[in-house]
């Protein structure tokens, strides 16, 4: 089995020599390494998002594939819709009765472009995303891909490929148990790691919700690891602290964000069930190197900027306070 540290050489020999010289936003409080999930800035464009993550004083950031797949190409504009971790056609109509052919028909199209967009989109593209972050002294820690059922082969492959490109050694994935199975060779073929990101649905067996669910995965490659997003964690009914206690070696990304127990509504911070300040001092005192990113998804009254600025206090304040 590999250690986090020999992950951790393997992530560094990825990185660009450009990388390794540019000058850094220095996130890591008390050896807390703190940042944000790019998909907290979902609602503009890769362009604006990367300042206003710098402004917010976030050094480490997951990239969101949306952010730079179609239809957000121009990079002018944001992301479409579909939700987290879902491309074009995903939820058609789920509970809203049939969908009308045209639109239909026009989601299998989009659906098709972004495919062969993948399969063809010249790998030097990646490396262009890659030094804009450079250039804003933010490092880019992992690679949010997140593999489905409509996923052929060449696709899968291909996402390995695009993280390489990217500079980054980490791909996480919000999947499912038997899609999970579909990628295992493709992380050996690699040796990439592949984090598996959670949910809260605890009826759908096939969701990452349950500790079993990661349980499961890890049996699957020895390069899959977990992507621990505490919010969801707690509002599946679970104490993500004695989890991380218990999983630390397991866990290579965290997302942070505060939701209520018993799948309640995400909220701002300190007003929701979910323990940020004791998770994040687990991570202070035991100095484990793990990324604490902010993924920003309550209806919060400012712009999404101001809104992670918010988050970035909260989290400094509780490492700092302590």
């Amino acid at each position: 089995m590999y250690s986090r540290r020999d992950f951790g050489k393997l992530a560094l020999t990825a990185l660009p020599l450009s990388s390794a010289l540019a000058a850094r936003i220095n996130s890591k409080i008390d050896g807390v390494e703190l940042g944000s999930q790019s998909y907290s800035f979902r609602t503009v464009s890769l362009d604006d998002a990367i300042p206003q993550m710098a402004e917010d004083g976030c050094g480490y950031c997951e990239l969101f594939a949306p952010h730079i797949e179609p239809p957000a190409l121009s990079e002018k504009t944001p992301m479409g819709g579909g939700g987290r971790g879902r491309g074009p056609g995903f939820g058609r109509g789920r509970g809203r009765g049939p969908v009308d052919p045209a639109v239909a028909a026009a989601r299998q199209k989009a659906r098709e472009d972004l495919r062969q967009w993948r399969k063809t989109v010249d790998l030097g593209y990646f490396k262009g995303v890659r030094k804009k972050f450079d250039d804003a002294g933010i490092q880019l820690v992992a690679y949010n891909y997140s593999f489905n059922d409509s996923f052929d082969d060449d696709e899968i492959d291909r996402g390995f490929a695009f993280a390489k490109a990217l500079g980054v050694n980490i791909i996480t994935a919000s999947t499912t148990i038997p899609v999970a199975r579909k990628v295992a060779p493709f992380a050996d073929k690699h040796k990439m790691m592949v984090a598996m990101h959670g949910h809260s649905d605890l009826k759908d067996p096939n969701q990452f919700a349950k500790p079993e669910s990661f349980a499961a995965a890890m049996e699957m490659s020895k390069y899959y690891r977990i992507n621990l997003d505490i919010g969801h964690f707690t509002a599946a009914g679970y104490d993500p602290v004695s989890y991380i206690k218990e999983h630390h070696d397991k866990i290579v990304v965290l997302h942070l964000k505060d939701r209520k127990k018993d799948e309640g509504p995400n909220t701002p911070w300190g007003e929701g069930d979910t323990k940020i300040k004791e998770v994040l001092l687990e991570l202070k005192d035991n100095k484990w190197s793990i990324p604490a990113l902010i993924e920003y998804e309550y209806n919060g009254t400012g712009s999404p900027k101001e809104e992670v600025a918010k988050c970035m206090a909260f989290a400094k304040n509780a490492l700092q306070s302590a």
